[in-house]
């Protein structure tokens, strides 16, 4: 097993100002750093090199997405706006979507580092691909900024996939704990995509991601939302997963399948109220190995998005390492114990309705595809 990954220290160089979480300098609260920091990302990273796991991955080069490719999602006038904030001292390119100086020249690259992981993966240079860049862009949309994300990183390499590789089927299982609009809103009405996203009901973006949203057009029935409540933890994730995602991505059939990675529905992140630990996102990136075994060839491709909490992070993080390379390095998770004695673990009534509510869904897809 070859698993490939990607990183940039100009990733961690994104400048998301001078915040206190996600309020921003002038508001009645003592300021401090942004959210969306580099910190949870680079321990990451260093826990991947102290533990041994770096030095046994594949290094993929990131390179910068051009702007031909950033336009086959983003409208020119958003692309400008970004770049001119970037030239200039910086500023909000969208809701939520703080940026410095520099920052387009970065985004661009993290968008491009994605496309080398997808390349890699669909090249038969590894067999999957993690990559770890910075911003995030599952909440883009294709005229704005959202969300601290300021290109769609994974729209843009899926639609690379399609236009440049000429695969005719994508998968997106989107598990960062906000709902995955911009990937939605990209391919809402295509059918050449296969667009899932498990998040918290009603957490960001507010009053998006219901499980009503299923597509128009040729795109409908083609996206798959399922919002389970707050408070939910590994065993409404693992139902979800073994009920809903795993077969609608066989009744599906992509060819690859791409990984919107976010570790905020981890317990105690600052911006989600779900309680999944390590072990659950072990077994999350287990089942998403299976299902590539089975449908596309092992074709898997993670690019990183959300998770806040610099400590908790990065045991999450190499847990999904370790689960896609196959390797165990021996490094023991302080905070698994406590987190599966978390009240709640359990799954709910209340969650249970939600995974059979998706369930129909699913039922309707095959019944729509014949497999």
């Amino acid at each position: 097993m070859k698993t490939g990954f990607v990183y940039h220290e100009l990733y961690m160089w994104h400048n998301t100002g001078n915040y206190a979480g996600v309020m921003p300098y002038g508001n009645p609260v003592q300021p401090g750093e942004h959210a969306e920091g580099p910190e949870t990302k680079r321990r990451f990273r260093n826990l991947l090199e102290v533990s041994g796991l770096l030095e046994q991955l594949h290094p993929i080069k990131a390179r910068h997405a051009t702007e031909a490719e950033i336009l086959r999602f983003h409208t020119r006038e958003h692309l400008e706006r970004v770049k001119t904030l970037s030239a200039g001292e910086g500023g909000d390119a969208g809701a939520f979507s703080p940026m410095g100086k520099g920052s387009y020249e970065i985004a661009t690259l993290s968008a491009g580092g994605v496309i080398s992981a997808v390349d890699a993966v669909l090249n038969g240079e590894v067999n999957n691909a993690y990559a770890l860049v910075r911003p995030p862009g599952h909440h883009a949309l294709a005229d704005m900024s959202m969300g601290f994300c300021m290109f769609g990183n994974a729209v843009i390499a899926g639609l690379h996939a399609l236009e440049i590789h000429k695969l005719k089927r994508i998968a997106y299982v989107d598990w960062d704990v906000h709902h995955g609009n911009g990937t939605q809103s990209a391919f809402y009405r295509d059918p050449r995509a296969l667009t899932i996203s498990i998040h918290q009901e009603n957490c960001f973006p507010m009053d998006s991601g219901p499980i009503s949203e299923t597509g128009e057009g040729e795109g409908e029935g083609y996206n798959l939302n399922i919002p389970l409540p707050a408070g939910s933890g590994f065993e409404a994730y693992k139902a979800a997963f073994d009920r809903v995602v795993v077969p609608a991505l066989r009744a599906y059939r992509p060819e690859l399948i791409i990984v919107p990675c976010g570790f905020d529905a981890g317990a105690q992140d600052p911006l989600g109220r779900m309680m999944m630990h390590s072990e659950g996102y072990r077994y999350l990136t287990e089942q998403m190995m299976l299902a590539a075994r089975d449908l596309c060839e092992g074709r898997l491709v993670m690019t990183h998005e959300g998770g806040y909490n610099a400590s908790t992070v990065p045991f999450f993080g190499l847990a999904v390492m370790e689960q896609l390379s196959g390797i165990k390095t021996g490094v023991e998770d302080p905070f698994l114990e406590m987190f599966q004695a978390l009240g709640g673990q359990k799954l709910l009534p209340h969650q249970e309705e939600v995974v059979q509510q998706a369930e129909l869904i699913v039922e309707q897809m095959y019944q729509r595809t014949g497999y």
